[in-house]
């Protein structure tokens, strides 16, 4: 497990201003830091997925009131939320690196898009060395922001119009 560093965390939380009120999903969650960290920040509704066991009991009995745990694989979690019809307002992503998700996770949230609420912000880290499979640029923004060897790429859904 490789956490968000404190820099790329901060740098996170002061490019996402306010998020009172708002909804955060949190894919890969690891040790729950970063959805405490919205949690405390304000959000209304926080979820996290977190796939490995262990560390999905370890964040359960340390995570704030507000904060729902999955104990989930996110290709089948995704799907899930989106096919109930959750959407939220910031989804942050910090899968392992270079093991492909730079492929994978953007067709995933492609595919679920309803997943991101109109207006909301996914954000994907992942290392600079693994660039990340283009999406629809009609439908799509990106922006990038480098903190050392760590990227976060930061997409916007284009109005519908």
């Amino acid at each position: 497990m490789r956490p968000t560093s404190g820099k790329v965390l901060l740098a996170l939380f002061n490019i996402l201003g306010n998020i009172h009120g708002k909804s955060f999903l949190d894919l890969f969650s690891g040790s729950g830091r970063v959805a405490a960290t919205a949690r405390l920040k304000g959000a209304s509704s926080v979820v996290l997925v977190e796939s490995d066991r262990k560390r999905h009991a370890a964040i359960v009995k340390s995570a704030p009131d507000g904060v729902k745990c999955l104990c989930a694989d996110v290709r089948r979690a995704v799907p899930r939320l989106a096919k109930s019809g959750e959407s939220f307002d910031v989804i942050f992503s910090d899968p392992p690196y270079n093991l492909g998700w730079g492929e994978e996770l953007p067709a995933l949230i492609a595919a679920n898009e309803s997943i991101l609420a109109q207006g909301g912000v996914w954000i994907f880290e992942r290392s600079e060395e693994e660039e990340p499979a283009q999406l629809d640029a009609e439908k799509w923004e990106r922006e990038d922001r480098k903190y050392g060897g760590t990227v976060l790429s930061f997409y916007t859904r284009r109005n519908d119009e």
